[in-house]
């Protein structure tokens, strides 16, 4: 895989504001507006509806950072972004049923684990974000589309167009660099989430340098997510035990 952005100095501009953000303000937003929901879901029957209104209204400035970002660099493509087709279709395609499988299969095995009460990795760092009612449901899959789209769009696409482009750097050190920048997001899970996004940003970047193109880590990143945002919330009105 080879790109070659060149971006304008609006786009600079407006690529680096965001990515200082991403690195520096997104952890603790997002540490600080989760903490708020865990606090209130119990309360408020409709808190996780406005949490993911939220998450999908800061995905969709995210996004149009990054279109803002190629429109104005007359001296970038879209397969800069890796907005584009696989280099190899076959290899895509493979990978994609495998994905599939795995999430279907654990999936099931994730829920069978959340119905009997017993533990399920993981879950416990997103327990709030867990849909309760129909609507949450529905929703809590829309915001895992989106969440499979437009991260790998301003994480990969952006942020390693922006490392090469903009930086100089080299493709490996600016894939690299995104990585980083990603995995502090998961930093509202506490330092093994910031570990779990870091490895999983490793995973979807090394798919995206492998085919040039977004489409296989966003597919994987859209099983995945519907699969961890649709298991069953656990029970939290357990009795309590005897002295």
């Amino acid at each position: 895989m080879t790109i070659s952005p060149d971006f304008s100095v609006a786009s600079t501009t407006v690529t680096a504001v965001l990515a200082a953000y991403l690195l520096l303000g997104e952890p603790w937003a997002g540490r600080r507006t989760y903490a708020s929901l865990a606090r209130r879901r119990d309360a408020e029957p409709r808190a996780l509806v406005r949490y993911f209104g939220l998450v999908l209204a800061v995905w969709a400035v995210f996004a149009a950072v990054a279109v803002a970002a190629l429109l104005l660099s007359p001296g970038a493509d879209a397969a800069d972004f890796g907005i584009t087709t696989p280099e190899r279709p076959g290899y895509v395609l493979t990978l994609t049923i495998i994905f599939a499988a795995i999430a279907v299969a654990s999936g099931r095995n994730f829920r069978s684990l959340a119905e009997q009460g017993k533990n399920v990795p993981g879950l416990a760092s997103i327990e709030a974000m867990l849909p309760r009612t129909a609507e949450e449901r529905r929703l809590a899959i829309v915001v895992a589309v989106t969440d499979g789209i437009c991260a790998n769009l301003v994480y990969r696409g952006l942020l390693i167009a922006f490392g090469v482009g903009a930086l100089g750097l080299h493709l490996y050190a600016a894939a690299a660099l995104s990585v980083v920048v990603y995995a502090v997001a998961g930093f509202y899970q506490g330092r093994q989430g910031v570990a779990v996004f870091g490895l999983f940003g490793a995973v979807l970047t090394g798919l995206y340098l492998a085919t040039g193109s977004l489409l296989l880590p966003v597919v994987a990143h859209v099983v995945l997510s519907v699969r961890d945002l649709t298991l069953p919330a656990p029970d939290k009105l357990r009795a309590p035990s005897a002295a």
